[in-house]
């Protein structure tokens, strides 16, 4: 069995997100840890609209930047946890802001990876969210699944969702992002072949003589 901390710090990897990528990751990680809230009303996922709430009410730290060049940390994931967990468990907003302002960082991480329990690691998780994410967060939900083949979120199907990205593997360091819906990846082998064809472009640029 995993350690919940060393997995949950794992998370941070990603960091920093915007304000849709952090809601979706915290979404699918409390989705991933079956707790069951035994306040009804508390939704496990979050949403912009809640994070951006709690910002407000001083719950969490305000994002580095403003507008739509926000950013959010690790400590932002934390706390996102800490307070959908206590909401869960019944505990007022008030009382979560309390303990949130007595609880240094280290404090604060150790309670969530507590709650969370077993914790999934990253490729584990089950990543689909609302909005196709930017950044690293879309990167990893392109490149996680349970066959590890690439395709992201639950590893479903060719048909793949509107704004579904494939990151496809080209050569060492060289990555090819391509939207679902092209003609060229709309199956395995038309994505293999549009790898291959990359690759071979690759290596004539490559071997060309400098000028």
């Amino acid at each position: 069995m995993s350690d919940p901390l060393l997995t949950l710090r794992e998370y941070a990897k990603l960091a920093p997100w915007n304000i849709r990528d952090l809601a979706a990751l915290a979404g699918a990680v409390l989705d991933a840890s079956g707790i069951t809230p035994i306040n009804a009303a508390a939704q496990s996922r979050p949403s912009d609209r809640t994070i951006r709430f709690y910002v407000a009410k001083q719950l969490m730290s305000p994002p580095e930047g403003r507008g739509t060049a926000a950013t959010y940390g690790y400590r932002h994931l934390l706390q996102l946890f800490a307070i959908k967990l206590r909401q869960m468990e019944g505990a007022t907003l008030a009382s979560i802001a309390k303990e949130l302002a007595e609880a240094p960082g280290d404090v604060l991480e150790k309670r969530v990876a507590s709650a969370l329990g077993n914790l999934p690691a990253l490729e584990e998780l089950n990543l689909q969210p609302r909005v196709p994410p930017r950044g690293r967060v879309r990167r990893a939900f392109l490149q996680w699944g349970p066959a590890g083949d690439g395709r992201g979120g639950n590893g479903t199907s060719p048909e793949a969702a509107p704004g579904t990205w494939y990151r496809l593997s080209v050569a060492e360091g060289l990555d090819l992002d391509v939207r679902a819906d092209h003609p060229a990846a709309r199956s395995e082998s038309q994505r293999r072949r549009l790898a291959d064809a990359v690759a071979r472009a690759a290596r004539l640029v490559t071997e060309e003589p400098t000028p």
